[in-house]
């Protein structure tokens, strides 16, 4: 393991400072909106891991350069890895990624994200599962994966279905975008806190000696608001939410959304309804069965089953709509994905079966998370 004074170019991914009993941690790709490279969850591991075992450290900040948080893990690098060599790679990339996750959501000290700006995807999973999310204005949120041939993971099967509700299978299912206001309604985010006031909260941070959640919270409470939520938020229309998305199947989903369209004139629906059926088929079977387990597992079971999953989807046995989301979304962006299979009812029980299963590889193991004791009392039921 390199020290942690290292200077590696690879490492001025992640910026560090020290203040006083404080750790502040800021993702440096702004020119990649701090998408969250390989380099980068090493780094971010290695220093989870030590700041845990450090009687100087009481707690992490962490936060984006410039306008993003962090725009999720870099799938584009993964699929040029996968294409260039072999499925393994990618596989590397989302078991570094998902112990981090595990760390960040047993982690014995306080973290404390600052979300001033886009947290999508793998930038989600490096900030939801910390004690304290903080919102501003400026948050976009979204776990957009089912548009790109992939699933709400990251431990998102975990947190999005501990939200009010059915509100986390809408938001994993139509990769809808929420803003700071509907963060802090739905429990994604803790606080809200507006952007011309972060400085003022980080200062009173840095001079903090103490790593008690609740000495933290007061601290945050001290520069919070609560924000205007808009009246065409989604959060408002959470009856028809829990109505239509607590139907057993996509397929069921679908048509009460349509039932409804029939009976209110309301944007919002048809615009729910046209974000799933641009997205993958393959992709919302099988994030619907895993938010739908994660309701039943912890954090862990959760992170495991999800790394199963995205070593199916990595080696396109059964479906390449990940590679062709990316291709059509990220690479070429013609923004004109062709899935396979096309249509929800081309898609078997059997097939979706497949992606919950170990994977037939003779050099393949389930993700084996690190033994963790004395779990802080939050670690399981925070959101």
């Amino acid at each position: 393991m390199a020290p942690l004074n290292s200077t590696k170019p690879e490492e001025d991914q992640v910026l560090i400072e020290e203040k006083s009993y404080a750790r502040i941690l800021t993702l440096n790709r702004p020119r990649q909106l701090n998408a969250l490279s390989f380099q980068m969850i090493s780094r971010l591991l290695e220093l989870f891991v030590a700041y845990e075992e450090d009687s100087n450290v009481k707690f992490v900040i962490v936060k984006g350069k410039e306008r993003a948080f962090c725009a999720g893990g870099d799938v584009a690098a993964v699929v040029r890895d996968i294409i260039e060599g072999d499925w393994r790679l990618g596989a590397h990339f989302f078991c570094k990624e998902y112990i981090l996750n595990y760390i960040m959501a047993t982690f014995r000290k306080t973290q404390v994200s600052i979300l001033n700006g886009i947290v999508m995807g793998g930038g989600a999973g490096a900030s939801i599962h910390g004690r304290f999310r903080v919102a501003t204005e400026n948050s976009v949120f979204a776990m957009p994966e089912t548009a790109l041939g992939l699933f709400p993971d990251v431990g998102a099967s975990y947190y999005l279905s501990r939200l009010p509700g059915f509100f986390g299978e809408y938001v994993g299912l139509t990769g809808t975008r929420l803003d700071g206001a509907e963060m802090l309604a739905c429990g994604l985010a803790t606080h809200f806190v507006p952007s011309v006031r972060l400085s003022l909260l980080e200062e009173a941070l840095h001079k903090l000696d103490s790593s008690d959640p609740p000495i933290i919270s007061a601290i945050i409470d001290e520069y919070s608001q609560k924000p205007y939520l808009k009246e065409q938020s989604a959060y408002h229309r959470l009856d028809v939410i829990d109505r239509c998305f607590s139907r057993r199947t996509v397929e069921e989903i679908l048509s009460a959304l349509e039932r409804e369209a029939l009976n209110t004139k309301d944007d919002w629906i048809s615009a729910t309804i046209q974000s799933l059926k641009g997205a993958s088929p393959m992709s919302l079977k099988i994030s619907l069965r895993s938010i739908r387990q994660g309701r039943l597992q912890g954090v862990g079971q959760c992170l495991v089953r999800e790394y199963r999953m995205v070593c199916h989807v990595m080696r396109g046995e059964v479906s390449k709509d990940f590679f062709e989301g990316c291709r059509a979304l990220l690479l070429d962006k013609d923004k004109k994905p062709k899935w396979e299979p096309s249509k929800l009812e081309l898609i078997s029980d059997d097939m979706v079966d497949s992606y919950f299963s170990m994977v037939d590889d003779e050099v393949w193991e389930d993700l084996k998370l690190p033994v963790r004791s004395k779990l802080p009392t939050y670690a399981i039921a925070k959101l």
